[in-house]
């Protein structure tokens, strides 16, 4: 792909109780590329309160181990030319009131599954990570998709959503516009993944090594599925 053709404007989506690493490893890989090639992040929230990591299981077990990441824009005012969309999971997604608003945006996007129409506007790519694609499967947009998810919530997710043609025993699908990865740390091997499509094999290898970090570059490698009794 031309370097005139490749994508600059990054959003991603947070709520309260997301997973940190969902949203920092495709972060801090992004972090690394943008060193070498212009790119712009917006980091959209219902407001633009601190979102904190904080959530229910840490309530109940008496911790108060939180992290924050502050909004550059509320969903109202979220820029109109996003082309690469990240959606982190986490436990927060449990709490529909937390959730509503993330739905709402993303509903309002007009995403559409056809592959016909594709994205709309100029949106190109929706990267999920974990059960991110659990919420963007609330919108329908997945219907008729292959889609995977956190391997530990797979068999939730998978009869909360029945149209969507979950992949068991992967570490990311890929289904047009649409990248969707397993379980929190396979959403850095997801982004390399699809730095490598749209920016170059060498470029992801070489932003991995600058990272030190050993990359998974078979999707179908995934371990976790027999691990947390997905199959």
């Amino acid at each position: 792909m031309s370097t005139a053709k490749l994508p600059k404007n990054f959003g991603v989506v947070l709520f309260p109780g997301f997973q940190l690493l969902d949203v920092c490893g495709p972060l801090d890989a992004l972090n690394v590329l943008s060193s070498s090639h212009t790119l712009k992040l917006s980091i959209l929230a219902a407001t633009r309160d601190p979102v904190g990591t904080q959530h229910l299981a840490q309530y109940q077990q008496g911790s108060y181990f939180n992290q924050s990441i502050i909004p550059t824009h509320t969903f109202d005012d979220a820029p109109k030319d996003l082309e690469v969309l990240i959606i982190p999971g986490g436990l927060g997604n449990r709490n529909d009131e937390n959730m509503k608003p993330v739905v709402e945006y993303l509903t309002s996007l007009g995403l559409s599954s056809s592959p016909q129409k594709g994205l709309r506007g100029d949106i190109k790519w929706i990267l999920t990570v974990c059960t991110g694609s659990e919420i963007l499967a609330r919108t329908g947009v997945l219907n008729g998709k292959k889609a995977t998810t956190n391997k530990r919530a797979f068999k939730q997710v998978k009869e909360k959503h029945p149209n969507v043609d979950w992949v068991t025993k992967a570490r990311w699908v890929v289904d047009g516009e649409f990248w969707t990865s397993s379980g929190i740390s396979a959403g850095i091997d997801l982004t390399f993944a699809w730095m490598s499509e749209v920016f170059g094999e060498e470029t992801a290898q070489h932003v991995a090594d600058r990272s030190e970090y050993e990359r998974s570059t078979d999707p179908r490698s995934d371990r976790y599925a027999e691990r947390w009794g997905a199959i």
